[in-house]
């Protein structure tokens, strides 16, 4: 049995206390920390940003990408190159923008699909279910479904290929913290769903191993009439979720845990307060997530901790580099704070490595490496610490 190293330490210069009243003027805080957040972390102190690096080559440097110009509309979901990918997370963008001429069925994994625009109906073995912008939908290995959109739908897609999604387990703060298990919908066997059903040939799409195949009914199969258990396709609206907060203390991403996998987590950062106490970090701390890729996908708002990033782009914060606030953002933070954050954006950090797919690289922002390259001018200079 491994029995993990712990001996929490203080040399030199140093706060007590993470991400609060830094020891002296001008100094940077850098959490090195494992696990996620949740593993044993180190708070160093520097005398300059962790992140004010004047050139970054290589593989691991930071990247992003504007996801709207990847075409990915088809008349199926498998029809979307893959974005981001490793062997237990898959991610895709796709466009559907007419009703789905078969059903789908992914016999590779659980789909997380969260509506970036648009709206729609889902029609699933389980039954209807009504679709909007904001919303996630969890649909469990080997559902057959299939969207009729009011409105082009534009979808990220997360599949586990792995144990299916579960809740993040919430400890101290309840069951009921961040949000209710109340607030999940399931689908409706309604007048709607019956409407479909009848000896219509229907066609399903089935992926396994990545690969397609087509199964052919003399009836709709979505012709359920009634179901009982606990297993069945959900949807959460980033709306019902209730932000947990400091405001003494800036909270790690981890908090904001929406559906975990066993191999990668799920975040959602919604509007929430801004920390109050003089003391207390404002911004996202500099941080070293040694054992995960981070990815963020922006759906709406002002991202305070980030210049230049509009709703519909995607980061890449490959494991290993230090990275932080941009110098804009951590300056207003000091000099200028807001009350409050005006931002919805989804967080998917993988144990794994992603390899990143050739439509999303031809989508790239080549200049994202150097948005942090603000801390070199002389008009930028922070005066707090």
């Amino acid at each position: 049995m491994r029995t993990p190293i712990h001996f929490p330490k203080v040399e030199g210069i140093s706060s007590r206390q993470a991400h609060c009243d830094f020891p002296a003027e001008g100094f940077f805080e850098r959490e090195i920390g494992r696990s996620g957040f949740f593993g044993p972390a180190t708070m160093m102190h520097h005398a300059h940003p962790p992140t004010a690096w004047t050139s970054f080559e290589g593989p691991l440097r930071p990247r992003a990408f504007r996801t709207n110009d990847v075409v990915s509309n088809g008349p199926s979901p498998w029809d979307a190159p893959l974005a981001l990918g490793n062997a237990h997370c898959k991610v895709r963008l796709w466009t559907c923008d007419a009703p789905m001429p078969d059903l789908a069925r992914n016999a590779d994994g659980d789909d997380l699909l969260f509506v970036h625009a648009g709206a729609g109906e889902l029609f699933c073995d389980y039954g209807r279910l009504e679709i909007s912008e904001g919303d996630y939908v969890l649909l469990p290995r080997n559902t057959m479904w299939r969207l009729v959109p009011s409105s082009p739908l534009r979808l990220l897609m997360t599949e586990a290929t792995g144990e299916s999604y579960g809740l993040p387990d919430r400890g101290i703060l309840g069951q009921h913290a961040f949000f209710d298990p109340a607030c999940l919908v399931a689908p409706r066997i309604d007048d709607a769903f019956k409407a479909q059903q009848g000896e219509i040939p229907t066609r399903v799409l089935v992926k396994r191993r990545d690969g397609v195949s087509t199964i052919c009914y003399p009836f709709n199969p979505l012709d359920a009439v009634g179901w009982h258990g606990d297993l069945s396709v959900v949807k959460l609206n980033w709306r019902d979720l209730r932000p947990v907060m400091s405001a003494r203390y800036h909270l790690p991403p981890s908090v904001h845990s929406t559906f975990v996998a066993p191999r990668f987590v799920v975040c959602t950062f919604a509007p929430r307060p801004i920390e109050t106490d003089p003391g207390a970090l404002k911004v996202p701390f500099f941080h070293s997530n040694d054992d995960y890729d981070e990815v963020l996908f922006y759906h709406s708002g002002d991202f305070f901790s980030r210049d230049n990033i509009v709703p519909g782009m995607l980061s890449l914060h490959p494991a290993g580099f230090a990275h932080g606030p941009h110098p804009k953002a951590l300056k207003k933070s000091w000099e200028n704070p807001a009350k409050q954050t005006d931002e919805v954006a989804v967080m998917i950090d993988t144990r794994d490595p992603l390899e990143v797919g050739d439509a999303l690289a031809a989508a790239e922002w080549p200049g994202y490496v150097d948005s942090w390259k603000g801390y070199h001018d002389p008009a930028m200079k922070i005066e707090k610490h």
